[in-house]
């Protein structure tokens, strides 16, 4: 990201938007880099000036670079949900019941339930099915200013699902002014034809699934649940080891039931993210922050699978972890497309500041994703991409429960035709 800030004798911009509140949600300074009555200029895509109104309005006019007028609107980085399992068939509402009668996660899984159902279903799931599905998942996200979405793969547990799966992920950023992460979960579940030889399946999915997928171009980043209804650390070592030698980052499940040490696999192989993290070591915070691994929150399971121990956010704090937050939309444990609705449990039920929230769906998403460059803050030199909502403060999306005040979006510069409306209609 380039540092040069333009001069007036130098701008030149495709349009600028005038009269905004802006939170650049950059690093240092106030918590949320917040300009009252700002304005932001983009060239190319790209995000090419950022200051007050008064001297956009003045290159503007002179330059006849065309404007648009936000009327006090609040304006942030596009949202950024970094962890998401969106394209699957079926879902779980069984289970859910089942819980709720007394059935825990862990004896539903250890049943035939719980992961391995879905697996069921969306290897019988054809493409078109799966990306009808995933788009009104992909939808909900992007209708709260969501402009990127890691989408996990996970559900297939054989080669051919598992492509499918990462195929339809990629073109819901074809089809959809969304970006895409694509992520292989090669070790989610071990399937029912692999009971009875669980090596010979982690040397497959880390092997020549895990190749075959990365050649194809479908890989960005790989994952492996690490917990004791799932992957050993063992398995899971071997499973980032390849990936690895492949020049693939990591993500890790690690913690969510259990402290197995995930942590601190995943700071080993500085992964960009341990994900989930409820039972975590002081041992392992500091293994993250040396590592710089992201610890990424997911409220919406833990509100679903009534957990009584929550992230040790204290300690993260601590240890100087990086903390981000996401729905883990998926149709088991967080059945959630609403970002805004996890910052609020992020706060509500883990103790994150409004401030440490919004860094989380933004900045430190970014960084979870190893797209910082890019993404995450209203810098020069990113990608213009923004939201504009109606509220009076950016704590504000934290704090309502069940509301949208989402009224525009840009993603690369150019307006969501489906929220522009709304915006120049104000």
């Amino acid at each position: 990201m380039g540092l040069h800030v333009p001069t007036l004798d130098d701008r030149e911009w495709d349009r600028v938007w005038i009269g905004a509140n802006i939170a650049t949600m950059a690093a240092g300074g106030e918590p949320y880099g917040g300009m009252v009555d700002a304005a932001l200029a983009v060239k190319g895509g790209k995000i090419a000036w950022v200051g007050a109104a008064a001297d956009a309005r003045a290159t503007a006019s002179a330059r006849n670079v065309p404007v648009e007028n936000c009327r006090g609107l609040w304006m942030l980085p596009g949202l950024i949900d970094c962890h998401t399992h969106l394209v699957y068939g079926g879902n779980r509402v069984e289970e859910f019941e089942k819980r709720l009668c007394g059935v825990s996660y862990e004896e539903i899984a250890r049943a035939g339930g719980g992961i391995q159902s879905t697996v069921n279903a969306t290897r019988a799931a054809d493409a078109e099915s799966l990306l009808a599905s995933a788009t009104g998942r992909a939808k909900r996200l992007m209708a709260e200013g969501v402009t990127t979405i890691e989408v996990k793969s996970g559900y297939g547990l054989e080669l051919d699902t598992e492509r499918r799966l990462l195929e339809v992920a990629r073109e819901l950023g074809l089809r959809l002014p969304v970006s895409i992460r694509t992520t292989y979960l090669g070790l989610h579940a071990l399937p029912q034809e692999f009971r009875t030889d669980r090596a010979e399946f982690v040397a497959r999915a880390s092997g020549p699934w895990l190749e075959s997928l990365a050649a194809a171009g479908l890989v960005d980043a790989v994952d492996a649940f690490c917990e004791n209804i799932a992957f050993t650390l063992a398995e899971t070592e071997q499973f980032l080891r390849a990936a690895q030698k492949l020049g693939l980052r990591a993500h890790v499940h690690a913690g969510q039931l259990t402290d197995m040490g995930g942590a601190e696999l995943a700071a080993k192989y500085h992964a960009l993210s341990a994900d989930h993290l409820e039972y975590l070591s002081a041992g392992g915070a500091a293994a993250l922050a040396a590592a710089g691994t992201v610890a990424v929150l997911s409220p919406g399971a833990y509100f679903t699978l009534r957990q009584t121990t929550p992230p040790p956010v204290a300690l993260l704090r601590q240890a100087g972890v990086a903390m981000a937050v996401a729905t883990d939309c998926n149709p088991g444990s967080s059945p959630c497309t609403s970002l805004l609705l996890a910052l609020n449990m992020g706060c509500t039920l883990f103790g994150l500041t409004p401030a440490e929230a919004l860094s989380g769906a933004t900045r430190h998403a970014a960084q979870a994703l190893g797209i910082e460059a890019d993404a995450g803050t209203l810098e020069v030199g990113k990608r213009a991409d923004f939201a504009l909502y109606d509220i009076d403060r950016p704590a504000e999306l934290c704090y309502n429960l069940g509301a949208n005040p989402c009224v525009g979006v840009v993603r690369s510069g150019i307006a969501r035709a489906d929220a522009g409306a709304v915006l120049h209609g104000r």
